[in-house]
């Protein structure tokens, strides 16, 4: 027999044609809905047979009414936007939040992760946002009996909420070649314990397969490291102009490293897309401004989503765990920073 499938808050965006944070404010009643997106919203739940989760439970013996959101660091743009996403929907559902910042270091990940029974003691539930697991601090955190849910991870026991990462990587990099754009160059994030960055690889990958798909192959002298920042897009970039010849188009693994890259070009008398076709991934608020192109990922829906499934996880602890990787749409943002090649 075929088990029915869970309904879940994002069913319910895709049914309604709303955001995932606009669907978990109509559910809870909150305020600056519009009337028409709460009927949609509620018209959508109806259908699907889906209920936001309540706080009542929560107030069972034993419970701390406490959730600890894990960040490699709460200072980035995107850790930003999800912890508030986060915490609204945590706030809405009556728990407190604790934020902790492992700041990208691994002394502070130690003392985090090495040992969980004071975090168990404090905390209901985990909500970690892009933290790179070792098998036995996973094992360790199932072990822990704390409810947990992620974002931006895979191969997980729990809920984890993110995008496609190769697909994203292999649509910015489709873009580029239908530009008529043959060499291309990729800033590719350091994947490091304790400043990892969990996406990268698949990234890579998605670089490659486009590559492939036009019988093309990825040059190894093209594959510039750089950390998934500003200054590290400004490193790499400045190498590439340096020590070897700058390819027609460019793709950043994210648009910070994007940014830092363009600022390498201005600095070199050079521009995009005049010189060089530049596209990242994330749609950074400061994207729009710098007429950036780039592949859209929902960073607040992804941190409001896995909040959804944690509350519901507390709230029916006994329910047997159908822990799923949710998979959130991209969208690619074509703007001033590529053309086609002349």
């Amino acid at each position: 027999m075929v088990k029915a499938h869970r309904a879940t808050i994002q069913d319910v965006a895709v049914l309604s044609g709303l955001s995932i944070c606009t669907v978990s404010r109509a559910l809870r009643k909150l305020p600056n809905v519009s009337e028409k997106a709460q009927r949609q919203v509620a018209e959508a739940a109806a259908k699907l047979g889906y209920k936001a989760s309540s706080a009542a439970s929560r107030l069972a013996g034993g419970s701390t009414g406490s959730i600890a959101i894990i960040a490699p660091t709460a200072t980035a743009w995107f850790f930003a936007q999800a912890v508030e996403a986060a915490e609204e929907v945590f706030a809405d559902s009556g728990y407190d939040t604790v934020l902790i910042s492992l700041r990208n270091k691994a002394s502070v990940r130690r003392k985090v992760l090495g040992d969980l029974s004071g975090l168990a003691q404090r905390v209901d539930g985990v909500l970690l946002l892009n933290v790179e697991l070792s098998d036995d601090e996973i094992a360790a955190l199932v072990a822990s009996g704390l409810a947990v849910a992620s974002v931006g991870m895979s191969k997980v026991p729990w809920d984890n909420v993110g995008i496609d990462d190769e697909h994203a990587a292999w649509a910015a990099t489709s873009h580029l070649l239908g530009l008529g754009h043959w060499d291309l160059a990729v800033l590719a994030g350091r994947e490091t314990r304790g400043n990892s960055v969990l996406t990268s690889g698949d990234r890579l990958k998605g670089f490659g397969r486009a590559l492939a798909e036009h019988h093309l192959t990825v040059h190894p002298d093209l594959v510039i490291s750089a950390d998934s920042s500003i200054d590290g897009g400004r490193r790499a970039m400045t190498e590439l102009i340096a020590h070897r010849s700058v390819p027609s188009a460019i793709f950043a693994e994210c648009d910070e490293a994007a940014f830092g890259a363009l600022m390498a070009l201005r600095e070199h008398g050079l521009s995009a897309p005049k010189n060089v076709s530049i596209i990242g991934i994330d749609d950074h608020p400061m994207s729009w401004f710098l007429g950036l192109s780039t592949v859209a990922q929902p960073v607040a829906d992804q941190g409001a989503f896995a909040a959804n499934l944690l509350c519901e996880r507390l709230q029916s602890p006994e329910t047997p765990n159908q822990a799923a990787n949710h998979l959130l749409d991209t969208k690619l943002i074509e703007r001033k920073t590529t053309r086609h090649k002349r």
